[in-house]
């Protein structure tokens, strides 16, 4: 299902056979659930997508080229997922305790990217934390900070 989005991806965008996303890429994987809580209020915006652009461009390694197929490519693969379990268990494989830390502060970045973090974006983070197996007491920590730097308007 993924192969097929990001082969389609790749050929709109020129690349001959090169695929810089496929479905073992845990860049796409984290880009999915990043996407999820963006669009979980009905709205994914312009700040929720500058966010998303720069966690993908400076914490992921993706050139801001490919930072925006990227962003499809989750979009879709969003979409067509039955739950978080297929992302997460491919973030659980690449990335060690400290990366999986960093994804969950960016989903936090993600839900306070208007200025508040909604209950359902916050279910959201909650449920990807414990697939990632990052505790509560770290994510309590990595919301509190987030809260704290952002502000929350609600």
């Amino acid at each position: 299902m993924l192969q097929s989005l990001t082969d389609f991806i790749a050929s709109i965008s020129g690349e001959d056979g090169a695929k810089p996303f496929d479905e073992s890429d845990y860049r796409l994987a984290a880009a999915a659930l990043l996407v999820h809580v963006a669009a979980s209020d009905d709205s994914f915006d312009e700040a929720e997508r500058g966010v998303l652009l720069d966690a993908l461009t400076q914490r992921f390694d993706v050139d801001p080229g490919e930072a925006n197929a990227l962003i499809e490519a989750a979009v879709s693969a969003d979409r067509e997922a039955i739950d978080l379990y297929q992302f997460t268990s491919l973030v659980n494989r690449a990335l060690d305790d400290e990366g999986k830390r960093k994804l969950v502060e960016v989903l936090f970045l993600i839900g306070y990217a208007d200025g508040k973090l909604t209950e359902f974006e916050n279910n959201i983070v909650w449920r990807a934390s414990e697939l990632m197996h990052v505790s509560a007491q770290d994510r309590t920590e990595i919301r509190r900070r987030i809260r704290a730097s952002i502000g929350d308007r609600g």
